[in-house]
């Protein structure tokens, strides 16, 4: 194995994921000597085999399934789908995406280093190159791990040929005339919907009482009404005891109600969470205790006991979210720069989900409300009283809000319908900036569009609205 000479950074980050590459560039501006360590692809799962790619595919899925319904459109009777040309354009926007990094981390001039990258004191890592076997000490001020996640899989239930994890699911063959998805959270929910727009047959499994389990139960039961009008049987509460591939199919054996069922798919695909990626690290060298497989930092982002050393994304415990990857590494870099930073807010993280409808949400539940015996006023607008969803062809969802009875603080809000993933951070700037309801209600939002929906929710919510 080759030695080389050491190298010296002031700001060393492991991982180019969407927090990892915002981490080093933003210390980069910040004036510090900075490096980020990679052993794929520049752009981490995020960019090259989740958030990108899935939304390119969706976007093919969600254009057909629209324009058979189009008015004034006639098809033949027969349409033919090329999944193989689906993927391409999806593997050709991530590349072009990864390149983009690249480009970036040139531009502020971020030394790329390639290989695994191990701590061999809490200030000096070994980086491993893979291609040639050599092998690279670097010292830094700062280390960020920025390592993040992959799929979890259990001992009865293993990825196989015909058991996908989410990244075969994104590359396929051919489109399964019957998949099996197991776990309702957003990963499982976009690809039952991409292949049920496609024409599988799709049967979704999951433990929880109902899909979405940290969302609330109106975003569920509205999100599952329209996946089952486009073709995915949705089964809650159900228990997955077995499951099997023989090489041709797979064999699931699930319990419901108290009765055992067995079933064949064509494919599966396990989307039950994430395993952080916190092996062969040299974690031990750190002293650092994982708190549910995942690395507990303070709100600086710094790893406990560790005020040189950060931790961000997936690899640390809360909400597997790349703009909040993307949050904690700026915190991280101006923390190392000295500068006073806002901590990341988790009730200020926005989640989303590209199914059709589309499903976003900021802030409080109706139940954490509760719970904290917050008073509010909730406000719900549906989109089959916009103007602009009715034009679009798009009237399911609605627009929920919650506003603070007394004080008028925005506290929440739960969206799901036509391009919400667009719509949640008007709401979201306003809660970051401690807006009131009023100062929601006195802005002027353009019309017709799907945005208004966000307006009117508010203005119901305090009973002033004059279209709903």
């Amino acid at each position: 194995m080759e030695n080389k000479t050491e190298q010296k950074f002031d700001y060393t980050v492991i991982g180019s994921g969407p927090g990892g590459y915002v981490s080093a560039i933003r210390a980069a501006q910040l004036g510090l000597k900075a490096a980020i360590i990679e052993k794929a692809e520049l752009g981490g799962v995020c960019l090259n085999w989740g958030c990108i790619p899935t939304k390119a595919l969706l976007h093919c899925a969600h254009s057909f399934k629209n324009i058979q319904t189009l008015p004034g459109v006639e098809l033949p009777s027969e349409i033919r789908v090329k999944i193989d040309e689906m993927v391409k354009h999806s593997r050709q926007t991530a590349e072009k995406l990864s390149r983009g990094v690249a480009s970036l981390l040139k531009k502020y001039k971020v030394t790329v280093l390639t290989g695994h990258a191990e701590f061999i004191k809490p200030d000096t890592l070994k980086i491993v190159n893979s291609q040639d076997n050599s092998e690279l000490q670097i010292l830094s001020k700062y280390i960020v791990i920025a390592t993040g996640a992959r799929a979890r899989e259990f001992e009865n239930m293993k990825f196989s040929k015909n058991i996908w994890s989410s990244r075969e699911a994104m590359v396929p063959d051919a489109t399964p005339k019957t998949l099996l998805v197991i776990g309702g959270g957003a990963i499982g929910l976009e690809f039952a919907d991409f292949y049920a727009c496609l024409g599988s047959k799709v049967t979704l499994l999951e433990a929880a009482e109902h899909i979405l389990p940290a969302d609330e139960q109106a975003t569920s039961s509205a999100l599952k009404k329209a996946l089952t009008k486009t073709g995915v049987e949705i089964i809650e509460q159900c228990k997955v005891t077995g499951l099997t591939d023989d090489g041709k199919s797979v064999n699931v054996v699930y319990t419901y109600n108290d009765q055992s069922t067995e079933k064949k798919f064509d494919k599966a695909l396990l989307a039950v969470g994430t395993t952080a990626n916190t092996e062969n690290l040299g974690l031990d060298i750190l002293g650092i205790n994982l708190e549910g497989g995942r690395i507990p930092t303070d709100e600086l982002c710094r790893v406990k006991n560790q005020k040189n050393i950060f931790a961000i994304g997936d690899v640390t415990p809360g909400k597997q979210l790349a703009h909040k990857a993307s949050y904690e590494g700026l915190v991280a870099a101006e923390t190392a720069a000295g500068n006073r930073v806002r901590p990341l807010e988790n009730h200020l993280v926005p989640a989303c989900i590209y199914t059709s409808p589309q499903v976003a949400s900021i802030g409080y539940t109706k139940t954490e409300l509760e719970a904290k015996k917050i008073p509010f006023d909730v406000g719900e607008f549906p989109f089959l009283a916009s103007g602009k969803a009715l034009a679009m062809q798009h009237g399911d969802g609605s627009a929920r809000v919650y506003i603070h009875k007394e004080t008028g603080e925005l506290l929440g809000a739960h969206f799901v319908g036509p391009e919400v993933t667009e719509l949640i951070s008007s709401f979201g700037i306003g809660m970051s900036s401690e807006l009131t309801w009023h100062e929601m209600h006195e802005t002027i939002f353009a019309h017709p569009t799907l945005s208004e929906a966000v307006h009117e929710a508010i203005s119901v919510a305090k009973k002033v609205s004059c279209n709903y």
